[in-house]
């Protein structure tokens, strides 16, 4: 027999917490409110992801947090649980080639912003983590640890995470040899290692060090 599982008084009120902004922005009268966030900006390999995400005034998902501070298996339960929630969620992809040529910060944002058109509903107010998109003609909200402070940016990052993460693990049989599945991406001794070993592949940023400055010509076949 299935039971319901107690949530702790103080999660209740953590969760509360971080409801503050989408509460104001309820009581003013705005309905769809999208959370912006993003994952891959620091990673020397593999794309930068962004989502977006609408949820209703009476979501409630246990252990939401910043992406960051949660274990991989709980994000993957964590981003099941946010889309079967959610009103609307979408999801904005750059690729490492793209990246390269317009630099990560504009990558960032036009993931972004893809996220954002990419919402079957309108939302009416955003919510981002620290980055402005004036490019975008919808009143919003830019938060420094947005993550950390918004219930529905928290959401966005999970789910940026989580999409990134599998892509990342698609790539680990791609390209062999590289650890993608493990660090991700990122800078690790194991990675930057096999870097030096194998040499530079497809899904490596050619803007980012080590590889910005790898010796001789790079010769990509089907850059990412």
């Amino acid at each position: 027999m299935n039971q319901k599982v107690k949530v702790p008084a103080s999660e209740i009120e953590r969760l509360h917490a971080m409801t503050s902004y989408e509460r104001n922005l309820f009581a003013a009268g705005v309905q769809y409110i999208a959370g912006i966030d993003e994952a891959g900006r620091g990673p020397i390999a593999g794309p930068v992801v962004a989502a977006a995400v609408i949820l209703p005034r009476d979501f409630f998902v246990p252990e939401v947090d910043d992406s960051k501070r949660l274990k991989p298996s709980l994000r993957e339960k964590l981003s099941l649980a946010i889309k079967r929630q959610a009103l609307d969620w979408s999801i904005g992809i750059v690729s490492v080639s793209c990246l390269d040529q317009i630099n990560i910060y504009q990558a960032t944002k036009l993931a972004m912003i893809t996220a954002c058109n990419n919402l079957r509903l309108r939302a009416e107010h955003l919510i981002i983590d620290a980055v402005k998109l004036p490019e975008l003609s919808i009143p919003q909200t830019s938060l420094i640890k947005g993550d950390s402070l918004s219930l529905t940016v928290a959401c966005a990052s999970i789910l940026a995470k989580v999409e990134r993460d599998e892509i990342m693990e698609g790539y680990d049989k791609l390209f062999p040899g590289y650890g993608f599945a493990k660090h991700k991406g990122y800078a690790t001794r194991e990675h930057i290692e096999a870097l030096f070993r194998l040499g530079p592949c497809p899904v490596h940023r050619t803007s980012f060090e080590p590889v910005k400055s790898w010796p001789g010509e790079i010769d990509y076949a089907g850059q990412l």
